[in-house]
């Protein structure tokens, strides 16, 4: 009498849960988890009798195979855009040319890009020197003087 009884939908009630949970916190990761308990749903309805401690280890073994599945194949398979940097504000610089801002002063220094202000690190400069930027960390952009011909 103290024996927990599960029956089929029970682990379709939790699949739905979970695609419900996927919709609030998108990242498929729930997904799986909720294809994993269908799967397993769909396994007690095909054989009644499966202990509830195999249906728990199926759903477990099926979430992990799946989750992993999916990240290795998101890493070998990435999306393909015609921005690939859109949200990579920083990386979209590199290789222009600005002017300085404020002088590299002690390696550091600013150039004013469209309307905002970025921090430089680079070589000694005046004043309205041009520099390319070769490189960004976090919101410091790597920079190099351009010289004249």
């Amino acid at each position: 009498m103290n024996e927990l009884e599960v029956v089929f939908w029970n682990w379709w009630v939790l699949a739905l849960i979970l695609l419900i949970i996927e919709l609030l916190a998108p990242g498929f990761f729930f997904l799986w988890m909720a294809a994993s308990g269908l799967v397993t749903g769909l396994l007690l309805w095909l054989m009644p009798a499966l202990d509830i401690q195999l249906q728990v280890s199926i759903f477990s073994v099926l979430s992990v195979v799946a989750i992993t599945v999916w990240k290795l194949y998101g890493k070998n398979h990435p999306t393909v855009t015609d921005h690939p940097l859109l949200n990579k504000r920083g990386q979209q610089y590199i290789g222009r040319v600005f002017s300085l801002y404020q002088p590299i002063e002690n390696g550091e220094g600013k150039i004013k890009v469209d309307d905002s202000i970025w921090k430089v690190h680079g070589e000694d400069c005046d004043i309205n020197t041009r520099v390319k930027v070769v490189a960004v960390r976090g919101t410091v952009f790597d920079v190099e003087k351009i010289r004249d011909a």
